[in-house]
C-alpha cells in the first residue's frame, strides 16, 4: 500500500510540474511548410492576400496545440521566401526549401506561372504541395502526382457572369473578350469563347495583350469599336484596373464590365473610387456563402477573424478563404493519414472528401478540384455584393451599366 501511495504521488507530482496525464497529447515535432510568395514585384498584392490567408490558419492552428497525428500534436511554422513575382524564382526556393530547410510539405505560390514551376519541383521531390492560387488546368494535365489545388480550374472563372447574364432583361448578346498572354488568362478567356455561345451570345475575336501591360489603350479601343453589350477581361489586378480607366477615358460603354481577376480586391475600388461601380467578377469565395463546416470556422466566424487580424483591410477577399483553404486540406490529411510520411499524406489528399467554410475539397485523378462552384460578386455604391446565384445573393444585380457620362 505504500508503495502504491508513493506512486500515486510521484505522478500527481509530475503533473503539477508540466507533465501530462496518459489521455492528453503529447508535442513532436515542429511541422515546416514552405511557401514562395511575390512580397515584391507585380503581384505583391495577391501574394500578400495569399500570406494572410496562410497566416490565419497558423495562428488557429498553433493556438491549439499544431496538428494531432496519433496522438501527438506538432506545433507548425511556415517559411516564406519572396519570389519577387517570377516564375522561375519560385522554383529556384521552394528547392531550396525542400532541400536545405527541410520543409514537410509545400504551400503553393501566387499564380499559375509560378505554381506550374513549383509543382514540378514538388514532382521532382516527391513532396505534397496544396495550392490555392494557380487554377490554370495546365498545371494538373502534367501527370503530376503531389500537387493538389483547392480551387475552382480558370475555365469557370467567367462563366458564372455568363449565367447570369443569360437571366438579364434585355438578355446581352455579344461579348468583346480581352486577355493577358498568360497560360491561366487564356485558358479563361477560350473557355468563354466555347461557353458563351451555348447561351446564345456571340463573342468577337479574341484580343490579346502582353500579360502585365498597364497601357491598354488600344485593346480598349478596339473594344469601343466593337461596341459589345460585355466587356470581359482576362487577367490579373493591376491590368483589371488600367482596362478600367481606359474604359472611362475612351467612353467605352457597355451594359456588363467583368474582369476574371481584381475586383474582389479592395485595392481595386481604393484605386478607382466610384470608377469601380458596377464591375462584375466571378469569385471562389464571398462572405455570403453558405457551407456547413466539417471542422475550423463558420463563414461568419472567418470573416470575423480576418476582420480582428487584419482590421484596415475590410472583408477577406478570395484569394485570403482559397489560401487558408489549402491549409485546412493539407491539416485533414495529415490528420487522415495519421503520419508525416510525405508519400502517406499525398494518398490521404488523392482521397479527401471534405467540406470547409470555402466549399467542398475534393481533388479528380489530376489534383484539381473541381466540385466547388463559384459565384458572380458585384461592386455597388463602393462595396462588393455577392449578386448570383439566387441562393447566396445578398442583392440584384445592377443593370444595365450605365454610361459614363450618366454617372
Amino acid at each position: 500500500m505504500r508503495k502504491l501511495g508513493l506512486l500515486a504521488v510521484v505522478a500527481m507530482a509530475a503533473v503539477a510540474c508540466g507533465g501530462s496525464s496518459p489521455s492528453a497529447p503529447t508535442t513532436g515535432s515542429t511541422i515546416i511548410l514552405g511557401a514562395p510568395l511575390g512580397l515584391t514585384g507585380s503581384l505583391t498584392k495577391e501574394s500578400t492576400l495569399t500570406q494572410q490567408g496562410y497566416n490565419l490558419w497558423l495562428d488557429w492552428i498553433n493556438a491549439r496545440g499544431g496538428i494531432l497525428v496519433n496522438g501527438v500534436k506538432h506545433p507548425v511554422t511556415i517559411l516564406y521566401h519572396d519570389d519577387t513575382s517570377n516564375a522561375n524564382q519560385s522554383a529556384v526556393l521552394m528547392q531550396k526549401l525542400i532541400t536545405e530547410e527541410k520543409a514537410n510539405f509545400l504551400l503553393g505560390p501566387y499564380g499559375s506561372a509560378a505554381t506550374a514551376t513549383d509543382a514540378a519541383i514538388a514532382e521532382q521531390n516527391q513532396i505534397p504541395m496544396v495550392e490555392a492560387n494557380g487554377a490554370a488546368q495546365s498545371i494538373f494535365n502534367q501527370g503530376y502526382k503531389y500537387t493538389f489545388g483547392v480551387l475552382s480550374p480558370a475555365n469557370k472563372y467567367l462563366q458564372g457572369v455568363i449565367d447570369m447574364a443569360a437571366t438579364l432583361n434585355p438578355a446581352p448578346k455579344t461579348i468583346f473578350m480581352l486577355s493577358a498572354d498568360d497560360n491561366f488568362s487564356l485558358e479563361v478567356a477560350n473557355a468563354i469563347v466555347t461557353y458563351a455561345p451555348t447561351k446564345g451570345m456571340t463573342v468577337f475575336p479574341l484580343k490579346k495583350y502582353k500579360n502585365g501591360a498597364t497601357n491598354l489603350s488600344a485593346e480598349v479601343q478596339a473594344a469601343k469599336a466593337a461596341n459589345p453589350d460585355i466587356v470581359l477581361n482576362s487577367g490579373h489586378l493591376t491590368e483589371a484596373i488600367a482596362i478600367n480607366k481606359a474604359a472611362k477615358e475612351q467612353k467605352l460603354n457597355a451594359k456588363i464590365f467583368a474582369y476574371s481577376v481584381g475586383p474582389s480586391t479592395p485595392d481595386f475600388i481604393t484605386a478607382l473610387s466610384k470608377d469601380a461601380d458596377y464591375v462584375y467578377d466571378g469569385s471562389q469565395w464571398t462572405p455570403q456563402v453558405k457551407y456547413t463546416p466539417a471542422f475550423y470556422l463558420t463563414v461568419a466566424q472567418y470573416v470575423a477573424a480576418y476582420k480582428a487580424k487584419y482590421p484596415t483591410e475590410g472583408d477577406p477577399d478570395y484569394h485570403v478563404a482559397e489560401s487558408t483553404a489549402a491549409c485546412l486540406a493539407l491539416q485533414r490529411a495529415i490528420e487522415n493519414a495519421g503520419s508525416l510520411d510525405p508519400k502517406k499524406v499525398r494518398d490521404a489528399l488523392a482521397a479527401l472528401d471534405v467540406v470547409t467554410f470555402f466549399g467542398q475539397i475534393k481533388f479528380d485523378s489530376r489534383g484539381i478540384n473541381i466540385y466547388k462552384p463559384m459565384v458572380v460578386e458585384q461592386i455597388q455604391n463602393g462595396v462588393h455584393h455577392t449578386v448570383f446565384p439566387d441562393t447566396v445573393a445578398d442583392a440584384k444585380p445592377k443593370y444595365p451599366t450605365p454610361s459614363w457620362d450618366q454617372r
